[in-house]
């Protein structure tokens, strides 16, 4: 169901990049992915953030830094019916809030937490603006995933704050966690490898769909991005690969099987 007009809460529905460079970051993700900027609004309002879109639908959001040593970053926020008792939830479970829930004009509430396996995650509770618009199609956003030191901590935090499930997946060298709501997946998570240092922080990685994942690749480089994992295959997956675009925002490309 590639257009949506709604999510179920715990579903990760929306995601957005902080960056130093507007311009530069409009540049090089229109022309990556064919995308075109929109004003969210006039920008003494909306601080500057700027919609993606694809077919006139909203894929995806862009924000300036807001705040002195953010990182360049894109963030995932999962839907909610009440951001306020999540950034309840999350206090009580150990993590701490970014971000206390508030108001984002009329389009919806949001909150940004924190915590040291579960990384640092939005909770969006829609107001008019329900989320992206398309997904999993060729340009749009498909898929987040954990990349955390502990994974049982991070089960924990998503099941208690968001009421995630998980189907533990068996990948030879790793075990991978799929995030469920009821049935449906939604998410994933994955341990890092023995040589991430201790002190590299749990973090969500954000894939968009491609029609050609090495295309792609070549795209970005042509763009002045860089490749941090060439392309891959993992059978009834697809052919993924992880980039950073110019200003140091990693990414996954992936061609859905």
């Amino acid at each position: 169901m590639p257009e949506r007009t709604s999510y179920e809460p715990g579903t990760p529905s929306w995601v957005d990049l902080a960056t130093p460079d507007l311009d530069g970051a409009k540049r090089f993700y229109t022309s990556l992915f064919g995308w075109e900027a929109q004003p969210a609004g006039p920008a003494e309002e909306t601080g500057g953030y700027t919609f993606f879109l694809l077919d006139s639908k909203r894929i995806a959001g862009l924000s300036p830094i807001m705040t002195e040593g953010f990182p360049t970053v894109w963030s995932t926020y999962v839907s909610t019916d009440d951001a306020d008792a999540v950034a309840g939830r999350a206090k009580a479970s150990g993590g701490s809030l970014l971000a206390d829930p508030m108001d984002i004009m009329d389009t919806g509430r949001m909150t940004f937490l924190m915590h040291p396996a579960g990384g640092a995650v939005g909770a969006w509770q829609p107001g008019r603006h329900t989320g992206a618009e398309l997904v999993n199609d060729p340009g749009s956003f498909t898929w987040s995933e954990l990349h955390t030191h502990d994974v049982e901590g991070a089960k924990a935090f998503g099941a208690a704050v968001f009421g995630w499930t998980y189907d533990e997946q068996d990948m030879g060298s790793m075990t991978y966690t799929v995030v469920q709501v009821g049935e449906t997946a939604v998410a994933g998570m994955v341990p890092f490898t023995d040589d991430v240092p201790d002190e590299v922080p749990a973090n969500w990685m954000t894939y968009f769909a491609v029609g050609d994942c090495d295309a792609a690749v070549a795209k970005v480089e042509e763009l002045g991005g860089s490749v941090l994992m060439r392309p891959m295959d993992v059978p009834g997956v697809g052919r993924f690969s992880i980039v950073a675009d110019p200003f140091g925002a990693q990414f996954g490309l992936i061609r859905n099987a």
